[in-house]
């Protein structure tokens, strides 16, 4: 089945948020939101919460744990050393490699985490519905329902909080750009 979408494209920064806050007040889904750079409103506004932080944290503390068990396993338990006299269960020498270990595989394992749940794959075709939210403009996309008058009040509420252009697409023309000839516009 062919989804719908109502894809409306703002100058401003303070127009986009100002019409999400509109769209989540009036209990409107928003698909997805496009801007050319990152704005901690649009996380509040839209509600979008993320557990990236506790991952994370358990990423941390797994690989605080991982490597102080490797190391006194090796150091102290299967390959004991005495060197200088001391002992080897020396746990202030265990600290800067624990600590570098842990920032890689923090690192890693974020960068594994993100790519999977943004689904960021080598091959994977770009969804990007108009071309210029990579430089100036901000865009939201917001999914039809079927129902016109819910339509009509979308787009109206849109054009009222800034909204210069909106275009209907479907599915398998959402990620090509803006023509004249492609779909309707409001402008």
């Amino acid at each position: 089945m062919i989804k719908q979408y109502v894809v409306s494209i703002f100058n401003d920064e303070d127009s986009l948020i100002s019409a999400i806050r509109q769209a989540k007040k009036d209990s409107i889904r928003i698909s997805e939101v496009y801007t050319p750079f990152p704005i901690h409103e649009v996380f509040e506004a839209t509600g979008i919460k993320t557990r990236f932080t506790l991952a994370a944290f358990l990423y941390g503390f797994a690989a605080v744990v991982g490597v102080l068990a490797f190391l006194q396993y090796t150091a102290v338990i299967d390959w004991p050393i005495n060197y200088g006299g001391k002992p080897t269960n020396a746990f202030p020498s265990f600290i800067v490699v624990t600590i570098v270990l842990t920032i890689l595989t923090i690192t890693l394992a974020s960068l594994f985490t993100f790519s999977v749940r943004a689904k960021v794959y080598p091959g994977k075709k770009l969804i990007l519905p108009d071309k210029r939210s990579t430089d100036d403009k901000f865009v939201i996309v917001f999914e039809k329902n079927g129902d016109d008058d819910f339509t009509n009040n979308l787009v109206n509420m849109l054009l009222e909080h800034g909204a210069t252009e909106i275009h209907y697409k479907d599915s398998e023309t959402l990620n090509q750009y803006h023509n004249d000839e492609e779909t309707p516009t409001h402008n």
